[in-house]
């Protein structure tokens, strides 16, 4: 059998095997609000990249996605993303906000071509095409049964914050702040740094970690308004769970251009592990109980003017963070391999055999 061969039989009994899976699991997939910053770093690619595969399980569905980075291709890229994974009808919102407004090291690979054709075709070419993020929020968050939604967070503060300030408007009746308070169940959020004292990574207790830096005040706004609870990803998270370089040049050459590899290529070419931070968001958003990592006790997080997060346990605190016990490092970075690289299910391979 021929590797090709080997691939599409693989790819058509997993096919199979995820609509039964689908068809006869008794819970609903989980709606998903994916908010990024993306273009900044590789791993928010990656992110896309889980959500997908766990969308293709029947675990989550995207309702959207919504831009913190404040550039044009920001938007292309992650259309081209969803694109490729046969979901280019996602909607898609941007900030008008001027927070890291240059092009970024790898968004260019959305409209890259060869022979003049895109490698990745999309529609959205521009997010100057895009509709505003806090719109995009509404719609989605109003469409969604009440405490249905969880948000994953792995930018800036700056959509949400907004969301919270928003009025009444066609999509709903309700000010943004009760919309959230009667549609999201959970907020993930890969920001700040919480190290336990007997973590390796304890002197990055007061890191002002890039994600609360970026935007301060948006930061501060949602750490003392949000209304649901909180899970947060620190910075030690990610950066204990490094993603192998091995799998962006093995794993991902099912198809001549994958966006995922390119994304990271041009970020930095391997080899080189980089931090899985904003994978680690998603991974516990749709699959909290499935042991990748502890949670702390109960508490508030609370955001300084100089992006420096501090944990303050209380028995009705809204904040947990989440805690990797090393333990189980290697099945959550396995889990996050695996996802990340899952081929689609719309997708026959065209590699060489």
């Amino acid at each position: 059998m021929t590797r090709l061969t080997a691939l599409l039989t693989c790819l058509l009994f997993t096919g199979a095997s995820l609509h039964l899976q689908a068809e006869d699991s008794p819970t609903q997939p989980i709606p998903i609000i994916f908010d990024t910053d993306f273009g900044n770093d590789c791993d928010d690619a990656l992110a896309l990249g889980v959500i997908h595969a766990l969308q293709s399980r029947g675990e989550c569905d995207l309702i959207a996605v919504t831009l913190t980075k404040d550039h044009e291709l920001a938007a292309s890229g992650v259309d081209a993303i969803n694109t490729f994974y046969g979901r280019g009808d996602i909607p898609i919102g941007v900030c008008d906000s001027g927070v890291t407004s240059a092009e970024g090291k790898f968004n260019a690979f959305a409209n890259s071509k060869t022979d003049g054709k895109l490698n990745y075709p999309h529609d959205l070419l521009s997010g100057k095409s895009a509709p505003d993020a806090v719109s995009v929020l509404r719609k989605a968050l109003a469409g969604q049964a009440d405490g249905s939604v969880v948000i994953a967070q792995v930018g800036f503060s700056t959509n949400l914050a907004n969301l919270l300030d928003s009025p009444a408007d066609k999509y709903s009746k309700l000010t943004g702040l009760e919309l959230i308070k009667k549609k999201v169940r959970l907020l993930s959020v890969m920001a700040g740094a919480f190290p336990l004292p007997d973590n390796p990574l304890a002197h990055l207790k007061g890191h002002g970690e890039y994600n609360i830096a970026k935007d301060i005040p948006a930061a501060q706004k949602l750490a003392k308004e949000w209304p649901t609870p909180i899970v947060w990803s620190g910075y030690e998270i990610g950066v204990a769970l490094p993603y192998p370089h091995e799998s962006i040049e093995q794993d991902y050459d099912y198809v001549t251009h994958h966006p995922i590899a390119d994304a990271y290529r041009r970020f930095q070419p391997p080899p080189h592990n980089r931090p899985t931070w904003d994978l680690t968001s998603v991974l516990h958003a749709i699959r909290p109980d499935r042991g990748y990592f502890k949670t702390s006790e109960a508490g508030t997080v609370a955001i300084a003017d100089d992006a420096v997060t501090t944990f303050k346990p209380s028995a009705n605190g809204r904040d947990t963070f989440l805690i990797l016990d090393p333990k189980q490092t290697p099945a959550t970075l396995e889990a996050l391999v695996q996802l990340s690289s899952q081929p689609p299910s719309n997708l026959a391979p065209t590699s060489a055999e």
